[in-house]
């Protein structure tokens, strides 16, 4: 099965990720949050995911995502799913 988009309901409105030719692109609210190389590594991945989770989850008063360590990894799995990786 092949997902060309994916949109994610945030704390900061909706979260789309959408296929592109080299992976995935992640916007919210007209702008790009971030782009997703199928070709990463997890780290750089995870990296990005986490600053995802931010608008998702939101964000604690230190800057942080308001979610847990398995609620970025979920982030991330959707971002790999539609990139492709």
């Amino acid at each position: 099965m092949f997902y060309k988009q994916i949109v994610i309901e945030g704390v900061e409105g909706d979260v789309a990720i959408t296929h592109t030719d080299e992976g995935a692109a992640v916007s919210a609210g007209g702008r790009v949050l971030c782009q997703v190389g199928r070709r990463e590594d997890e780290q750089a991945r995870f990296a990005k995911a986490y600053e995802v989770a931010k608008v998702v989850c939101g964000a604690d008063a230190k800057g942080r995502p308001s979610a847990t360590n398995s609620m970025i990894c979920d982030v991330m799995t959707e971002i790999e799913r539609v990139a492709g990786c």
